[in-house]
């Protein structure tokens, strides 16, 4: 009999991690607009986000790990204004026609019943790569009604220091150099 459960008990396991595997998810880029926010002349907060990214995430809830891999289309950036849009893509600041993508790359951290808190990354902006951290306020999974596949989403946040990225206009006349990143992501289980 012990020999029997013992056999069973193997064969549930194999049949458990068989079923944990990672999964991948292809981001909607319908659905995910990296934003930022970026002092102007301490006066006021310019908002602006990216209308174009790509990329994919694997998750494998059951054993804690996943990593993001994405891709931004400098050229999308949209302040909402048109001279800023501009000014946003010359040398001055994002240097699109040199840079004209930005990545992101990193490892989901920091599960709790399976949902990642956090994301442990670096992010290329103008050929400079650099540690940033973001910090996951919102996951959630759900089968998407339409497509009948798994929905994930999230809403990360980060802090980082633009001029580390050769970003520095407006250092001389006392801009804070601090950026706060905004991220709402969707991404769908790959088929």
């Amino acid at each position: 009999m012990p020999r029997i459960l013992l056999s069973l008990f193997a064969s549930l396991g194999l049949i458990a991690g068989a079923s944990a595997a990672p999964v991948s998810y292809n981001i909607d880029p319908s659905h995910t607009y990296p934003s930022f926010e970026a002092d102007h002349m301490g006066v006021s907060l310019w908002r602006g986000k990216f209308n174009q990214s790509t990329g994919k995430v694997v998750l494998d809830k059951a054993a804690g790990t996943g990593s993001v891999d994405i891709s931004i289309d400098i050229g999308s950036v949209d302040f909402g204004h048109d001279a800023m849009n501009k000014k946003a893509l010359s040398a001055e600041l994002f240097d699109a026609a040199k840079f004209p993508q930005s990545t992101y790359r990193g490892k989901l951290a920091g599960f709790v019943n399976g949902a990642p808190t956090k994301v442990e990354g670096e992010l290329t902006l103008r050929g400079v790569s650099k540690p940033v951290d973001l910090e996951i306020k919102r996951f959630k999974c759900i089968v998407h009604p339409m497509l009948k596949r798994e929905l994930c989403g999230a809403d990360a946040y980060a802090t980082f220091q633009r001029d580390a990225f050769g970003i520095d206009a407006g250092k001389a006349w006392g801009f804070d150099m601090s950026v706060a990143l905004r991220i709402q992501v969707e991404a769908v289980a790959a088929e």
